[in-house]
């Protein structure tokens, strides 16, 4: 006969004695408790019950193995992140968990506190080791830091002289101390701190011991002003450089992570300044040549560094794209007519000193007019809007001093056409600011997870000018291959606006790989993407389609259905989000092959696949209960007193299950893996898929399908067999090597 439900059968290990096997019975706390004895299969001894306290369960398994002094002993997971178990988290044990018998928190906290006090160094660097893995278990953690542990370690570190091992295993026991918040960062003393600054910008240190300090500081900064002050001051941008050009992957990596929490933590002023520095000393270059171009593949947490330092940069123009123009300001003034000056010049020398004022004046308003503007009078009127505001004047100006050529050749050739097919370069250059504004979330703050950047904003200088330079002059061909009239203007716009997402779309390396694609996705190329999707969505809508569509979609569900769960076999790697710092530690999760248990665990960095034998965690799929997604879920509302982050909650979802209803809490990579995971769950928990992926999943599969169920192959010989695989050609030169034109 098979156990109850709300028994799970354990194993318990001791060092030197036989396994005990017992049962717990997975009651509620606060019900009655049963029996201490209960019946029980032949093959396992008796149980001893969930609702039993703890210490009890613990007296009953020493005095099985006849050991006294049972409250100095706890149960511990044997595998995985070898967690106490406690009060707290003993119902979360699973049937077949295996546990041991080991030292009580307290104890060894208390054992580790004396042992990174011994004079012996060998001893103190075997504490400290054991300390730095330990300090990972809350319940140890909060053991340790009562007995003022943590004061211990800044004793060692403020008064200590070493750089090697030692030092790495006691900056590594503070972090995962730190890490459970039961100390402020606030608290550190400025010796300590000192001394951490002190190893990132020592030569001859260890690069472990960098690393950990660089991810101390990475840490500290975004809590107190003061830090950020301290940090910026004793850490320079030209050490965090250092550290950037090394060819440690990991020290890269923490030294990027700081550079980003400085830039997040500065004033808009500092921030400024602090890029204006950065460039000066050519990070960009460096970044695009040896970290986005390097032989190593680029992993998602530098991804999210470069897509933080992009955005950073360029909201450097939100100032200027969300001011208004002031027509009494002398400077904004001359800029403006700066623009007049350098498509007219000739005329306005020739003319400045035959005319009246008034004259001159009406001279000025048809020039301006020329230029675009729409308010010829006083054309500062059309730089009132903002956004785009300044940031327009600034674009129109960049592109008339640093290529000037392209920008006569624009005012002039549009003076030469009729009124009506002219294309206004200012009303023009106000719009297409706004619209690249609006693709590159210009003002926008940082997605806490995203990881799209452009490779080529890193091989440019001022790129935002350079990237709007090309694309004015992509407005006017636009406008003359459509032979626009001003009526059409939006509609021209329009169209500049699909050629650059549809670009932008296929990352390009480079400004000239942009320019060179842009230019090629011409008007009737835009005319023909739009006709083929047009026409594909009026073949899906006839009467019959329909109904074939509708015969077809249950196969193609189910097809969806098991592509879904296979992805779950595969697995994910996922990040644990924490309310101080982006991202943590990484665990993966995936499903079993037979589709009955979920299995998960903590893996290290650089781990992409781990074997499902090596994630400890288990969930069986028949005790899951429900699936909660975004504001639903526990670890969002955890996080609800701060700055909830958007992008989080859209990625959020919980796995509730057990009987006590507890909660396996993720936060999905990406959009993609959200909704392969919420199908795939659902499909699990026998509902329907409801993700958007689904559809766009079922609609590709039954254009195919229908594709081809309606092919006409009257007349058509259908092989049996498919026809032979051509021989290779004797060469290959024919081929071009498109990597090369993108370099």
């Amino acid at each position: 006969m098979p156990p109850p439900k709300d028994v799970v059968k354990i194993a318990i290990q001791m060092v030197g004695a036989i396994p005990q096997l017992i049962e717990l019975q997975q009651v509620p706390l606060g019900t009655p408790t049963p029996p201490p004895w209960t019946p029980h299969p032949t093959s396992w001894p008796p149980s001893r019950l969930q609702t039993k306290p703890l210490a009890s369960v613990l007296k009953d398994v020493c005095d099985a193995w006849s050991l006294p002094n049972a409250e100095c002993y706890a149960l511990q997971y044997a595998d995985g992140r070898q967690t106490y178990i406690t009060e707290l988290n003993r119902g979360e044990i699973k049937n077949g968990s295996i546990l041991r018998l080991t030292t009580s928190p307290d104890q060894e906290a208390e054992r580790l506190y004396s042992g990174i006090q011994s004079n012996n160094s060998d001893v103190k660097t075997d504490s400290l080791k054991k300390l730095a893995s330990l300090s990972q278990d809350v319940t140890f953690a909060q053991e340790f830091i009562n007995r003022n542990g943590l004061k211990q370690i800044f004793r060692i570190v403020e008064e200590g002289n070493d750089t090697g091992e030692m030092l790495a295993h006691t900056l590594k026991a503070f972090m995962e101390l730190m890490e459970h918040d039961f100390v402020s960062w606030e608290t550190l003393s400025a010796a300590f701190i000192k001394k951490i600054v002190s190893y990132v910008n020592m030569n001859a240190v260890d690069a472990s011991v960098q690393q950990l300090s660089l991810s101390i500081l990475e840490n500290m900064v975004p809590t107190s002003r003061l830090f950020f002050e301290l940090v910026k001051k004793e850490v320079t941008l030209d050490r965090l450089l250092t550290h950037l050009q090394v060819m440690n992957a990991q020290l890269q990596l923490k030294a990027m992570a700081l550079l980003i929490a400085l830039l997040l933590a500065a004033t808009d002023a500092e921030r400024r300044d602090m890029m204006d520095y950065l460039w000066e000393k050519n990070i960009r270059q460096f970044i695009h040549k040896n970290i986005i171009h390097s032989s190593e593949p680029l992993g998602d947490e530098m991804a999210h560094y470069l897509y933080v330092l992009q955005s950073v940069s360029l909201n450097l123009c939100e100032r200027r794209m969300r001011t208004s123009m002031d027509p009494y300001s002398q400077e904004q003034r001359e800029l403006l007519q700066s623009l007049r000056q350098t498509a007219f010049e000739s005329e306005s020398d020739a003319s400045a000193n035959n005319f009246s004022t008034e004259r001159r004046r009406s001279l000025c308003a048809k020039e301006f007019r020329k230029l675009g503007f729409t308010n010829n009078s006083n054309p500062a009127e059309d730089l009132r809007r903002a956004p785009p505001g300044l940031l327009a004047l600034d674009n129109m100006v960049y592109f008339s001093r640093h290529t000037p050529n392209a920008y006569s050749r624009f005012i002039l050739e549009n003076s030469s056409r009729e009124d009506k097919h002219e294309c206004p370069f200012a009303r023009s250059s106000i719009q297409l600011t706004l619209i690249l504004c609006e693709i590159l979330h210009v003002g926008e703050p940082c997605s806490e997870t995203a990881q799209a950047f452009y490779p080529m904003f890193f091989g440019q200088d001022h790129f935002f000018e350079e990237l709007f330079c090309i694309c004015i002059q992509l407005v006017n061909k636009t406008w003359k291959e459509m032979r626009a009239t001003q009526e059409d203007f939006d509609k021209v716009l329009q169209v500049v606006r699909e050629q650059i997402t549809r670009t932008l779309s296929l990352k390009p390396t480079s400004l000239e790989l942009f320019k060179t694609r842009v230019n090629a996705l011409n008007y009737s190329e835009i005319l023909k993407l739009r006709q083929t999707e047009r026409l594909h969505q009026e073949e899906t809508l006839a009467v019959p389609v329909l109904e074939l569509r509708e015969r077809l979609k249950p196969e193609l569900l189910e097809l969806i259905r098991q592509q879904r769960l296979l992805h779950l076999c595969e697995g994910t790697l996922f990040r644990k989000i924490s309310s101080r710092r982006r991202q943590d530690k990484l665990w993966y999760c995936r499903l079993s092959p037979n589709h009955k248990v979920l299995h998960y665990g903590d893996v290290e960095e650089g781990v992409r696949s781990p074997p499902i034998e090596t994630l400890p965690e288990k969930i069986p799929v028949a005790d899951m209960k429900m699936l909660l997604v975004g504001k639903e879920c526990p670890h969002t509302k955890e996080k609800s007193s701060g700055k909830q982050n958007k992008d989080v909650l859209e990625l959020a979802f919980s796995v509730v299950y057990d009987v006590e209803e507890y909660c396996l809490n993720f936060v999905a990579p990406t959009r993609y893996e959200f909704c392969l995971w919420m199908d795939g769950l659902n499909v699990l928990l026998g509902k329907e898929m409801t993700s958007e992926r689904t559809q766009t999943d079922l609609d590709v599969l039954l254009s195919m399908e229908l594709k081809l169920r309606l092919l006409d192959l009257e007349n058509i010989n259908i092989p049996d067999t498919p026809p032979p695989v051509p021989k290779p050609p004797s060469n290959l030169n024919f081929c071009y090597d498109f990597s090369q034109a993108e370099q």
